[in-house]
């Protein structure tokens, strides 16, 4: 009987080593700068979502929370793992051999796992509260959100243990310098290509059919809404802001299915195919940084779609350029009847200078460089209250 070898027993194909590049030595440069560039926009983009999310934690609703779920998904892909494939394209072979391609496969089958399957619980959630009772959309909140959350990173973590155990196995891509599931290892035992059909039929196909029929039937139904509020001339903005949340959601469902179906295919076809070389190492490398863009795109699809987000950013951006330019206001009342001055004191300006500004003259306040008397009181005060008052500061810091 013919058995085929572990892909991880053949540590070399010929005279080349499984973990040395298949590619030019620039065409790694360009592969290496280009998954530089995808860590950074989504470094930066998940970021921001993560740190919005935590300033305004006790607002979050349910659809957000899976939102931030993905954007901690596509933030730890890039920090954790990405740094090594760049290293490695620079070098021209993949660093680590065995270990670190075990280390690289897990993570990367662990978090697109995770994305697939936060995308999927927002589309039924989505399709459960537009298309059907009201009381769906009790059970969906709080604490189920949550369980769900945590029930996609375990499900997934599991999963992609699998291979540590003996089914399936971890290997480097055709091209070399990346590393995924060895898709190949279908041919090796029964064991292996139960791990390859259940991670294409339950983990790829099923939960695409799920996203895409939900997100159809949402777009369905709220188009019908739509059009039944247009032919009567009613203007909803309740209905408005709910089309804009499902044509965002739509969006983030769309780009991630099409980012990551050439991936898909490709790495399908080649299930079925012994020979190695029956397609170039260059044709997988394109749907494979077709595929890391997924990681990219969703912070600019929230930024656009969600009002919250983007004043929540402005209000970020606005203290972060300010924040050295803020200033000391305080507010002085020296009669009943006088005017109220308003000081504006520069921060760097110390206390000592504060005080001994304030024992000056009302000539030298208004003479003062830092005095601004920009309000005057026009509040009458009854014939009781003239009497004598110490002067009253209220300091006001702004933040």
């Amino acid at each position: 009987m013919l058995e085929y070898l572990p892909v991880s027993s053949l540590p070399f194909e010929g005279n080349i080593s499984i973990y040395k590049s298949k590619l030019s030595p620039a065409a790694d440069y360009g592969v290496g700068f280009t998954i530089m560039f995808i860590v950074l926009l989504s470094v930066l983009g998940n970021g921001l979502v993560l740190w919005i999310s935590y300033r305004r934690r006790k607002k979050i609703t349910s659809s957000e929370l899976l939102c931030v779920n993905l954007a901690l998904v596509d933030f730890l892909c890039c920090i954790c793992l990405y740094p090594l494939s760049i290293v490695s394209s620079f070098s021209h072979a993949w660093l680590g051999d065995k270990a670190t391609c075990t280390y690289y496969g897990l993570g990367g089958f662990l978090f697109g796992l995770c994305g697939m399957f936060t995308i999927a619980a927002i589309s039924v959630i989505r399709y459960l509260k537009t298309c059907h009772n009201i009381s769906y959309v009790v059970w969906c909140e709080g604490a189920i959100t949550r369980a769900l959350c945590i029930a996609t990173w375990l499900i997934a973590a599991a999963w992609s243990c699998f291979p540590l155990f003996g089914w399936g196995e971890y290997a480097p891509e055709p091209y070399g310098v990346s590393c995924t599931v060895a898709w190949k290892s279908y041919h090796t035992s029964v064991e292996d290509a139960l791990f390859v059909v259940c991670s294409f039929a339950c983990f790829t196909l099923i939960p695409i059919l799920l996203i895409m029929t939900s997100q159809c039937q949402i777009l369905y139904k709220v188009y019908r809404f739509n059009f039944s509020l247009a032919a009567r001339g009613i203007r909803s903005s309740l209905h408005n802001a709910e089309k804009r949340i499902s044509v965002m959601f739509f969006c983030i469902s769309l780009g991630f299915v099409t980012a990551w179906a050439p991936y898909a295919v490709v790495s399908f076809l080649f299930i079925f195919h012994k020979d190695t070389w029956h397609l170039a190492p260059g044709g997988f490398i394109f749907p494979a940084l077709f595929a890391k863009s997924s990681h990219v795109y969703n912070p600019f699809i929230y930024f656009y779609f969600n009002k919250t987000f983007r004043q929540e950013l402005q209000c970020l951006v606005r203290s972060y350029f300010t924040g050295s330019a803020r200033n000391r206001v305080s507010v002085s009342v020296n009669q009943p009847q006088a005017p109220a001055v308003i000081e504006v004191q520069p921060r760097g300006q110390s206390n000592l200078d504060r005080s001994t500004s304030h024992s000056q003259s009302n000539t030298n306040r208004v003479n003062a460089k830092a005095i601004y008397p920009c309000w005057v009181s026009k509040m009458i005060v009854a014939p009781a209250s003239l009497e004598p008052r110490p002067n009253k500061e209220f300091v006001l810091i702004s933040s």
